[in-house]
């Protein structure tokens, strides 16, 4: 079981639970804590979460046992585990595989991280998608071990958490659009998945640069500021030059799924004094080959 030691640093005494809530401990973690086995420990001593602690107290946070839900089928599929420690995974997802599953669909990434904690007797520790791609997008998932870890990633800003992702678009750009934001609302068609750019809707930021192009199709590299449903694909068609493959927001073609691949993450690691973690792999293979293919017929 993990054990988690946090100094009090504060101006002013503050209760036990704000200042756990400050250090990203989620409310739900707080909870389990209290009242499913955990313990709340103030220099050694077990308080309740009105105790108002101080400069130089030392805080001890044992987990509660977290709640199972029932519903969910462990998977024995493979993972393609990048990274793990004590905490989080990351996670190198193919395409058409769900980060969530559905009640129709037991074999989603949440379903094989529980088949691969079984199989491996991590019995405290529960699946937390912290960063979600869509079925058909590839590329790389950072799932939380427990409530705490998806608590303290959360606290952290957009601007701090990087995420990059490649894409092959249509078209090809001007030599003065190579680069730069695109910075357009995106709200709800009525209650149907498909997003769309709208005045009225939340605020939406991509960053892209053009990596190369060749007749009709770009590589382009993407920056996300913001985390809206659909985001980069919407985006890159409202610039005009929608994705590969994306057949709500695209236009038809012969690759089988939107060509997006999150090749990148860069966050500071809460459980490591902030210390810049950076995550990276290649391109789905399917990615590759409708580059390479257009790239070797472009100059034949």
């Amino acid at each position: 079981m993990t054990i988690f030691k946090v100094m009090v640093a504060t101006d002013k005494p503050i209760s036990l639970g704000s200042f756990l809530e400050k250090s990203g401990f989620s409310k739900q973690a707080i909870n389990n804590a209290k009242n499913l086995g955990g313990w709340l420990l103030v220099n050694h001593k077990k308080r309740y979460t009105n105790y108002l602690v101080r400069s130089g107290d030392e805080v001890i946070f044992i987990p509660g046992k977290e709640p199972a839900n029932l519903w969910l089928k462990p998977s024995n599929k493979p993972l393609n585990i990048i990274k793990e420690t004590e905490n989080y995974l990351v996670i190198n997802k193919p395409a058409s595989l769900l980060s969530i599953p559905s009640r129709y669909d037991d074999n989603a990434i949440v379903n094989r991280v529980l088949g691969y904690f079984a199989r491996n007797k991590l019995t405290e520790v529960k699946p937390h998608i912290i960063t979600r791609l869509d079925r058909d997008t590839s590329g790389l998932v950072l799932v939380g071990k427990n409530a705490i870890a998806h608590g303290r990633f959360s606290k952290i800003s957009k601007a701090d958490f990087v995420k990059k992702y490649h894409a092959i678009v249509h078209g090809n750009f001007s030599q003065n659009k190579l680069e730069g934001m695109i910075d357009l609302p995106i709200g709800r068609m009525n209650k149907a998945i498909k997003r769309t750019i709208d005045v009225k809707g939340k605020k939406a930021v991509t960053a892209y640069r053009v990596i190369d192009q060749i007749p009709d199709m770009s590589l382009v590299e993407l920056r996300l500021y913001t985390g809206r449903t659909h985001q980069i694909r919407l985006h890159m068609q409202a610039i005009g030059h929608p994705l590969y493959g994306d057949q709500l927001y695209g236009i038809k073609d012969e690759f089988e799924r939107q060509a997006l691949n999150c090749f990148y993450l860069a966050f500071p690691d809460p459980f490591a004094k902030n210390e810049l973690v950076k995550v990276e792999v290649a391109d789905a293979a399917d990615m590759q080959k409708l580059w390479q293919e257009r790239k070797f017929l472009s100059l034949t």
